[in-house]
C-alpha cells in the first residue's frame, strides 16, 4: 500500500484545513485508515480513524467536534477537515493505513503497517 498525502500548510487560529491521503495498492484494500500526528519534542498521537468498509470513526478527544475524517470510496482517499484549528493542532500529520482488523486500540502506532510521507500544519 502506499499513501500519498496532502493539504498541509499554515494558518492562523480558528481556520480551517483539509488533508487529503490517497492510498493505492496492487492488490485490495487498505481497509482501515487513520492520521496520527507529532509535534516537536512530544510522541506521535492519534487524532482519527475510519473503517472504509463502515464509514465507522474515531477521534482522539482533543480534536471531537473540530476534526472530521471522511473518505471518497471510488479511490481509497479519506479526508482530513480540520475546522477551528488552535496553535496546539501544530504538528508533522502522517496518514496511517492497514488491510487488517487488530485487537490494538487505532492510537498505537504499531496497529497501523503502511504511512505516508507526512504533512506538516502550522496554526499561529
Amino acid at each position: 500500500v502506499q499513501l500519498v498525502e496532502s493539504g498541509g500548510g499554515s494558518v492562523q487560529a480558528g481556520e480551517s484545513l483539509r488533508l487529503s491521503c490517497a492510498a493505492s495498492a496492487a492488490t485490495g484494500g487498505p481497509f482501515y485508515m487513520a492520521y496520527f500526528r507529532q509535534a516537536p519534542g512530544k510522541e506521535r498521537e492519534g487524532v482519527a480513524t475510519i473503517t472504509l468498509e463502515t464509514g465507522n470513526t474515531d477521534y482522539a478527544d482533543s480534536v471531537k467536534g473540530r476534526f472530521t475524517i471522511s473518505q471518497d470510496g471510488a479511490d481509497n482517499t479519506v479526508y482530513l477537515q480540520m475546522n477551528d484549528l488552535k496553535p496546539e493542532d501544530t504538528a508533522m500529520y502522517y496518514c496511517a493505513a492497514s488491510r487488517l482488523g487488530s485487537t490494538i486500540n487505532w492510537r498505537h502506532e504499531r496497529r497501523w503497517g503502511y504511512w505516508g510521507q507526512g504533512t506538516q500544519v502550522t496554526v499561529s
